[in-house]
């Protein structure tokens, strides 16, 4: 599998620290924000990333995510570009990129669709009383309500991928706290997703995201409010992924819960 970036367009402060003292973009021309972009992202890559388009792409939507995160907030006159056209303008700009500039359009599809490809780790987090689970929301307004999850990168174990990305979407370190064998696993449009069934997380947590411009809100939900428990249509929209995971959780719990009860039971008998 080749590897992934991170999902979460986190920008460590390291990189914000070295992109101020390198190189200033309040007055800079489109082409030399370019140059810095392809200087940044992509000359410098290892001779086994460049041989691969889907790492070269990864590394395109990087500098998308930088280009929008803190190019545009330091000088705004740039305008906020969808990554399509980003990439066609990176690929032309970019020397080392100009044997694929004349096919972008597949290019850019082909990696799209590799995306989707990816597997996704992440948690169904629960709070002590195991009524209610976190969720995370999207940047965008129309964005809904999901676990919080991302791709996995290349060799990076399962449980590693979760706790990863959780603690960049929430602030929250699972490290520890992820039982190997609770886990539930579908496929999904080509696309495998492990969600790690996680409880006892304290609800007072002051749950803070990493990201940039990525989750915009972090809340407690019942589980009797969200589709398939509560069985009502009118909030499928809300949420993302929610209903195929909350099935198999259920069920999870209610085996787990008859197997902690059981001795209890037995005695009564």
């Amino acid at each position: 599998m080749t590897s992934s970036s991170s999902s979460s367009p986190e920008i460590s402060a390291a990189t914000r620290i070295d992109t101020q003292d390198h190189f200033s973009y309040k007055n800079a021309t489109h082409d030399e924000v370019m140059e810095e972009l392809s200087s940044r992202f992509i000359l410098n890559l290892p001779d086994e990333e460049l041989a691969s388009l889907e790492r070269i792409c990864f590394q395109v939507e990087q500098a998308h995510w930088f280009y929008e995160d803190f190019i545009r907030e330091e000088n705004p006159k740039f305008p906020s570009l969808p990554l399509k056209k980003f990439s066609a303008m990176l690929f032309h700009a970019c020397p080392l990129l100009h044997q694929w500039s004349h096919d972008h359009e597949q290019a850019f599809n082909n990696f799209m669709q590799y995306k989707t490809r990816v597997p996704v780790c992440g948690a169904i987090m629960l709070n002590e009383t195991w009524e209610k689970c976190l969720l995370v929301k999207g940047w965008k307004s129309s964005s809904g309500w999901g676990f919080p999850k991302g791709k996995i990168n290349e060799d990076e174990p399962e449980p590693n991928c979760a706790v990863r990305e959780v603690l960049e979407e929430t602030g929250y370190n699972l490290a520890g706290q992820i039982d190997p064998q609770n886990v539930i696993r579908l496929a999904i449009k080509e696309q495998k997703i492990s969600l790690y069934i996680v409880p006892g997380v304290p609800e007072d947590y002051p749950f803070k995201t990493k990201t940039r411009k990525e989750i915009s809100k972090i809340e407690w939900f019942k589980l009797t409010d969200l589709p398939t428990w509560k069985r009502s249509k009118a909030s499928l929209g809300k949420f993302y992924l929610i209903s195929p995971f909350i099935v198999y959780a259920s069920a999870s719990l209610l085996c787990f819960l008859l197997l902690t009860l059981r001795p209890v039971l037995l005695k009564h008998l």
